[in-house]
């Protein structure tokens, strides 16, 4: 069965699409940490991250960083964070957090609740960091 994340690369349920190329997507969390909390997703569906193939893994970072270079840009934080945890989607995902202090990057914390309009500004801010 296809994970969430398969399903919003073919378009069968809609994401708050920051960026994408023919191998990966960067999409807004919808249960994010911070305000502009992205997910960086290979399209190939593999559970592990150790798993991807070397290419793939490398260009996955790869793709990361001009999507979190597009972040810094637009988002108003300190830097961005970087998270690997693998176990909430069986689909590899890196998660792009803005941080301004430590906690931010908490996956403890009670996650944050945006409009649908506010998700959607912030997806289109950080589009615009790529043009920058």
């Amino acid at each position: 069965m296809a994970t969430i994340f398969t399903k919003i690369i073919n378009r069968e349920i809609p994401a708050y699409i920051v960026a994408e190329d023919d191998q990966y997507i960067a999409f807004l969390d919808i249960m994010p940490l911070a305000k502009g909390h992205v997910l960086v997703v290979p399209k190939v569906e593999v559970d592990y991250i150790f798993d991807l193939e070397d290419n793939v893994l490398a260009g996955l970072h790869v793709f990361a960083k001009k999507v979190a270079r597009a972040m810094d840009k637009t988002i108003k934080c300190t830097r961005i964070g970087v998270a690997v945890i693998g176990l909430e989607v069986p689909h590899v995902h890196v998660h792009l957090i803005p941080l301004r202090s430590m906690d931010d990057i908490n996956f403890s914390r009670p996650k944050l609740k945006l409009s649908s309009e506010e998700m959607q500004q912030i997806a289109d801010t950080i589009k615009k960091g790529f043009d920058i």
